[in-house]
């Protein structure tokens, strides 16, 4: 009893009317100023994360996989804030998508967080010989041959995103998407589409209305699982902090246009609810495909 005194202070007991409770609502100068607080400093710094999934409304089996895993280290001594989030999209026409989207995140994810281990939990960690890009790229190497040797013949999309601290390093493949929002009226997307259609348009050969309804927009010409030789893109740019890192399967983008799917996410009330919201709303324009997204949030 002394210790939750001690916590939560005497009690303090009512008897009958003796005693009444009023309560007020806060003024608006009170809600600004915690408004304020709650975006200035964060300690410990941390990463917030939403995800989402919808197997579509015209789809029987869910060809999408995701990952997605936070730690906070606080105290005397404290790490930065680590995050490993990926999407991969089976594609669709090819044996066993599911299969080789699955394997995808799974070694991608086993791969990451062997070589991290040592730096996340060992006091001293272990200095590390790899740069965070080498490491996005030999694991997205790695799936490419996990994939060949499990589910050959099949195919698959993969965005991952490596966030330690404020440093973001996405790698990538296909036409699943990162995008970056940095505050309510911009959002960016940091891949490009390894699609026909994405390839004409940087061309100049068909305009950006004309991909968006062209009959080969989601014909890829770089997947994982497709041909021996692989080059993912590899990108490093700091995390916006208060904005948000959004990845996604082209169920989402395909569907919903970026300002719409920057407006749902600042109009929502918490994370979750606006990773869930990105999903509705997909699914309210169609839900042809399968639909897959994470969201996340650095606070620092």
């Amino acid at each position: 009893m002394d210790f939750f005194r001690k916590i939560f202070g005497k009690p303090n007991p009512v008897k009958g009317a003796e005693q009444n409770v009023v309560t007020a609502p806060l003024s608006e100068l009170q809600l600004k100023s915690i408004k304020a607080m709650t975006f200035n400093h964060y300690e410990p710094a941390q990463l917030l994360v939403a995800s989402a999934q919808s197997v579509g409304r015209q789809r029987e089996l869910n060809e999408d996989s995701l990952f997605a895993i936070s730690t906070t280290i606080a105290g005397n001594s404290s790490n930065p804030p680590f995050g490993l989030y990926i999407i991969a999209d089976g594609m669709g026409g090819h044996q066993y998508g599911e299969v080789a989207s699955n394997v995808a995140i799974r070694t991608i994810a086993g791969y990451v967080m062997k070589k991290f281990h040592s730096t996340l939990f060992n006091l001293p960690s272990l200095p590390m010989d790899e740069s965070m890009q080498e490491i996005a790229q030999a694991a997205i190497m790695e799936a490419q041959r996990a994939i060949l040797r499990e589910a050959p013949g099949s195919g698959t999309t993969v965005t991952a995103a490596l966030v330690l601290g404020q440093q973001l390093t996405i790698s990538h493949v296909g036409d699943s998407r990162a995008y970056l929002l940095y505050n309510e009226n911009r959002i960016e997307a940091i891949t490009r589409d390894h699609s026909l259609v994405r390839r004409l348009e940087e061309l100049g050969q068909i305009t950006s209305a004309e991909a968006a309804v062209h009959p080969q927009r989601n014909v890829l010409y770089r997947a994982l699982g497709q041909g021996e030789s692989l080059e993912p893109d590899v990108v490093t740019t700091p995390f916006p902090v208060g904005g948000y890192l959004l990845l996604c399967s082209d169920g989402l983008w395909g569907l919903v246009s970026e300002d719409e799917m920057r407006k749902i996410v600042y109009d929502a009330p918490t994370i979750q609810r606006a990773c869930q919201n990105l999903i509705v709303a997909a699914n309210s324009a169609g839900g042809p495909d399968n639909i897959s997204a994470i969201l996340v949030q650095l606070l620092a």
